[in-house]
């Protein structure tokens, strides 16, 4: 059972790695017995430490464990969310106040002021699409939520919501590591 979990975190880490590291991991992975294997991604991961944190995909950028990318064409909420996903994420959550200046900065570089998050609204509730936890809010002023179920952010204060059949450009964001 070790030795399973051993190599499924040596493999998440190759596949995090950029190009030219993945094959020596692998390989190393496959050939050495448990314990050379897990000395060798110790000092691996202390020897090039900035693999694991340089891993977002050309054009986007890293902030925490996700990588984010700005889309300066405009689409409806559900057209965006399909956009993200058909790049391997979801549109955006921003979980603290940090993340969200984050995004805000992102949507003024684009010469933009509003731009589509991942918020929705199912039942009287507010969610992210990414199933992330739903506990840092930023509202300027919500419009009702039943005519108006999707979240934006405002590059100048707090997020609002719309009609999900709005055009606006979008942030999309995807775990940095892939696992």
């Amino acid at each position: 059972m070790k030795a399973v979990l051993v190599l499924s975190v040596l493999l998440c880490a190759a596949f995090a790695a950029p190009a030219e590291d993945k094959q020596k991991p692998v390989v190393a992975a496959v050939e050495a017995p448990k314990e050379e294997a897990v000395a060798a991604a110790a000092s691996e991961e202390a020897a090039a430490p900035e693999v694991r944190f340089n891993v977002c995909p050309g054009g986007w950028f890293s902030h925490g464990s996700r990588c984010f990318l700005f889309v300066n064409s405009p689409m409806s909420w559900y057209n965006a969310e399909e956009h993200c996903n058909a790049l391997g994420g979801h549109l955006a959550s921003a979980t603290n106040p940090r993340e969200y200046s984050f995004l805000q900065q992102m949507t003024m570089t684009g010469s933009q002021s509003i731009a589509w998050l991942g918020g929705f609204n199912l039942q009287g509730r507010w969610m992210w699409i990414d199933r992330e936890g739903f506990y840092y809010t930023n509202w300027y002023s919500p419009s009702s939520s039943s005519s108006s179920p999707c979240m934006y952010l405002r590059s100048s204060n707090g997020w609002g919501n719309t009609q999900c059949g709005t055009s606006l450009r979008f942030i999309c964001s995807k775990n940095a590591f892939g696992c």
